[in-house]
């Protein structure tokens, strides 16, 4: 009973790192949805602020763009954004962080988050 507690629980750690690599080609797809509100390319703001960088980026920190205060005290507890915080926000942006502007339900297939935060690590 053991054995099989301990192989089920290295099948779902193996499955959760294997998960947490995602394609970026993929997530390049997903990401036009994000498009409508953030710029992808440059550092420009637009309705939401600039995803250029944000991977490692401490959230709520981009330069002239007015965050809500849920999302600047987010800011103050996370030093950046990884891909747990990453994770997290994408599933659900108002139950991660109730108060703060996005109006978006979020990404609820966790190989679709995981294909979009690779994606938005190649965006330097």
């Amino acid at each position: 009973m053991r054995l099989m507690l301990v192989a089920g629980l290295a099948l779902a750690l193996g499955a959760g790192v294997a998960h947490a690599d995602g394609d970026a080609a993929k997530g390049e797809r997903i990401a036009k949805q994000c498009a409508a509100c953030h710029s992808l390319n440059d550092a420009s703001n637009k309705v939401g602020p600039s995803l250029l960088g944000v991977y490692g980026r401490k959230p709520a920190s981009v330069e002239g763009y007015a965050y809500s205060d849920a999302l600047k005290a987010f800011g103050e507890k996370n030093p950046a954004w990884d891909d747990a915080t990453l994770d997290a926000w994408l599933k659900g942006p108002a139950a991660d962080v109730p108060g703060n502007k996005m109006a978006y339900a979020g990404v609820k297939k966790d190989d679709a988050r995981a294909d979009l935060i690779a994606f938005l690590k190649t965006k330097k």
